[in-house]
């Protein structure tokens, strides 16, 4: 089956929190037979910071960020089989909802694929004109990345025939462990861009245990950070590429995931990072969340920290032999149940049993 996706960048992670999500769940469905190609703007200088080459697995399309790029790509949308419009491509999002509606082919399944699906939802609930409430009644499946009962109860409620969450995951053979590198050591590290609903929340479990730690070195990595006041003790690393990340999360005594806020508040939404953080064998700490221990188990594979005391008290108690014991309970953990495989195919098993659906009405 063809499969034509509208997404940020498959290409470059830069500002593009998405990219190891696509990669990992698109390699896999290519695996499986999928035909796959993924349209991307040539917007926010992604392409002049790409880290990945276009794969062998999917066929890659840049357009142009204009309206005429917009149509020569939605235009070919009717040569697939399964159409899909990923979340927060950052520009043409309203008129690629509604492209995908109008340009797939009569039989195609029109997929919505949520990577942000509480911002969508907060975004939906204040605007009734919003154009993804306008599209669901036109659309065949919803799709997030995390969320859980939450999440998949909001859209139903909105509308959407159906909404499936797929969870972030682990691909073994881009993140794994590798040998320390010194630019990366610390006692504490994490890695996000700035964001305005990330940010007072980085400053409480990360900014703030800093500064209780004088005497430990803490490491911040990602995108607009170089205008941040931070304790004397905190070093700046700026963007780190993903052939970066292995050691960036090896090399630390333990690595931090902070929750956006809308993530948080609404729980079962497991970052990225996490896994690849896990898949690194890293010791993780992470801020508390409802759904946790449906990934990861508290106190054996990962650290839960309510707020920055408890940040610190982790830091502080936390041996590099426990760092290790968790790191590689958390690897076996995922690689036992949380890589792209797994959720490649719960794709293709949704995929075919949609498909299938659909040849059982026409022959009725």
């Amino acid at each position: 089956m063809k499969i034509a996706f509208y997404g940020s960048s498959l290409l470059s992670s830069w500002w593009n929190g998405a990219a190891t999500y696509y990669r990992g769940l698109l390699r896999d469905l290519a695996s499986r037979g999928y035909d796959i190609t993924f349209y991307e703007p040539d917007a926010y200088e992604r392409q002049q910071h790409r880290d990945m080459d276009p794969p062998s697995w999917a066929r890659s399309v840049v357009y142009p960020a204009t309206a005429e790029g917009l149509r020569s790509v939605l235009s070919e949308a009717a040569a697939a089989d399964i159409v899909v419009k990923a979340s927060g491509v950052g520009v043409f999002d309203d008129q690629l909802i509604a492209g995908i509606v109008e340009h797939a082919r009569p039989g195609a399944l029109k997929i919505f694929w949520d990577v942000d699906a509480a911002a969508t939802l907060d975004e939906m609930r204040g605007q009734e004109d919003h154009a993804v409430r306008r599209a669901l009644d036109s659309l065949d499946l919803v799709l997030t990345y995390g969320g859980g009962p939450p999440v998949v109860n909001a859209y139903e409620g909105f509308g959407a025939a159906r909404c499936v969450p797929i969870y972030n995951a682990l691909d073994p053979t881009t993140h794994h462990p590798v040998e320390p590198d010194a630019r990366f050591t610390a006692d504490l590290s994490f890695l996000g861009n700035r964001l305005p609903d990330r940010e007072a929340r980085v400053e409480q479990f990360f900014l703030e245990p800093a500064a209780a730690l004088p005497e430990r070195q803490f490491l911040i990595g990602g995108n607009g950070w170089e205008s941040k006041n931070m304790p004397a003790n905190v070093r700046h690393l700026g963007h780190v590429f993903t052939h970066e990340h292995n050691a960036f999360n090896c090399t630390p005594l333990a690595v931090l995931n902070i929750a956006r806020d809308s993530m948080a508040n609404i729980g079962f939404s497991p970052a990225t990072r996490v896994f690849e953080a896990a898949g690194a064998a890293a010791c993780l700490i992470t801020d508390a969340w409802e759904g946790i221990e449906q990934f990861l188990q508290p106190d054996e594979e990962v650290l839960v920290a309510r707020d920055g005391k408890d940040v610190a008290e982790h830091v502080r108690a936390l041996t590099p032999e426990r760092a290790r014991a968790i790191g590689q309970a958390a690897l076996e953990r995922v690689l036992a149940e949380h890589t792209y495989a797994h959720r490649g195919a719960e794709v293709d098993a949704l995929f075919k049993a949609e498909m299938a659906g659909r040849l059982q009405e026409v022959a009725a």
